[in-house]
């Protein structure tokens, strides 16, 4: 058995919450090894249970040794990890996180109905703003909506598992009304027929000491979807006639 004071002495130490290994984990375990030199040894706490095959699998790849796994009392499994060598790799694999383009498709399915794909899943779309509650399919600003706080609660609640906050219940409600809907509608020619405003509330409860209010504030500061409305990203259209 390994001596449990090995993990106080790690290097250095990385949370990573609820990440599991495909969803930046290895990224951010490979940022904080940077620092780490050669036969030093970074302490890794995770909630994920995937991450107890993963990360093993993973070290034998590129070469790092796990030295000692345990169980904390918080229910995180924490892994000591031994350098090999520098991640020579590491700043490339930055880079083409930086430059990695999202993309989906929407094709038109008949009336005003539209099938959005991305990778391997699909989306129903309605009407690009829809007043009807009837409709068969959510409007695109329902789906913009459905981003903004799917993006959040997810954001949040693993901010909060990195904190070791045990979240019992949580939800992101997002609300939003039009600046001029007859713009949209073709009835008015001058106006804003985008959200006049955006307004989120999350509802959450949780066991930890964390700052609920602070992590919360993070987390929209981070987060790429709120962050692209706040920043007004720049839109590019092209008409291909086909």
């Amino acid at each position: 058995m390994s001596d449990p004071g090995v993990f106080d002495r790690a290097d250095a130490t990385c949370d990573g919450g609820d990440l599991d290994c495909g969803s930046g984990l290895l990224l951010i375990i490979r940022s904080a090894f940077q620092p780490v030199p050669p036969g030093g040894t970074l302490l890794v706490k995770s909630r994920e249970t995937s991450v107890r095959e993963d990360l093993p699998a993973w070290c034998r790849l590129v070469g790092h040794t796990i030295e000692a796994e345990r169980d904390a009392d918080n229910g995180d499994r924490h892994f000591l990890l031994r350098k090999k060598a520098d991640d020579q790799a590491l700043a490339g694999d930055l880079q083409k996180a930086r430059a990695h383009v999202w993309q989906t498709r929407a094709r038109w399915t008949g009336g005003m109905q539209a099938k959005a794909t991305m990778r391997n899943h699909a989306v129903a779309i309605g009407q690009p703003a829809s007043f009807d509650t009837e409709d068969e399919a959510p409007s695109a600003v329902e789906l913009l909506l459905a981003a903004v706080a799917g993006a959040l609660t997810t954001g949040y609640q693993w901010r909060l598992s990195q904190k070791g906050v045990e979240v019992h219940d949580l939800e992101v409600v997002a609300k939003a009304r039009s600046a001029d809907p007859l713009v949209f509608l073709g009835v008015a020619s001058d106006g804003n027929p985008g959200l006049a405003d955006l307004d989120v509330t999350a509802y959450v409860s949780a066991t930890g000491d964390a700052d609920l209010e602070a992590e919360w504030r993070e987390t929209v500061r981070r987060c790429p979807v709120t962050q692209s409305l706040l920043r007004s990203a720049p839109v590019r259209t092209t008409l291909r006639a086909l």
